[in-house]
């Protein structure tokens, strides 16, 4: 069942958990007014207890280096608590975003929320961030 768990003009957040993972949609704009809402939703969530993360960036128009603050801040605290993180349904548009930073290396992007949900999420995964583990691909 999907929780909303942000409303606000300019973007929605909702989640579920599926397989083990909490897939966290974002829907609309992640900026320097949205992004701190959507840090606290989601380490709201990580001290409930949720520990492995999809962020589904499918339905993000726009997002700015807050945005990325935002999502290195969010994996850090996923980190600390064994958990795991995966990006899914990013668009052309934002994986040239993540190119640009130098992040898409860090982190394992997936075609959809259903692909980065097929198998079960493995304890600290993100044991090796910022930089991929070994055998993993970035891709």
């Amino acid at each position: 069942m999907r929780t909303n768990i942000i409303r606000h003009e300019s973007m929605m957040v909702s989640y579920d958990v599926v397989n083990g993972w909490t897939v966290v949609e974002i829907d609309g704009e992640v900026d320097a007014h949205t992004a701190p809402m959507l840090r606290e939703a989601v380490i709201n969530l990580v001290d409930e207890g949720h520990r492995h993360f999809v962020l589904d960036l499918g339905f993000v128009t726009f997002m700015d280096s807050m945005g990325l603050g935002v999502i290195v801040a969010i994996t850090k605290r996923i980190r600390e608590r064994e958990g795991s993180l995966r990006i899914a349904s990013v668009s052309g548009r934002m994986l040239r975003i993540f190119d640009l930073s130098g992040m898409r290396e860090s982190y394992e992007i997936c075609p959809s929320s259903q692909e980065a949900t097929q198998s079960v999420p493995l304890p600290g995964s993100l044991a090796h961030w910022p930089h991929p583990a070994e055998g993993t691909d970035p891709a």
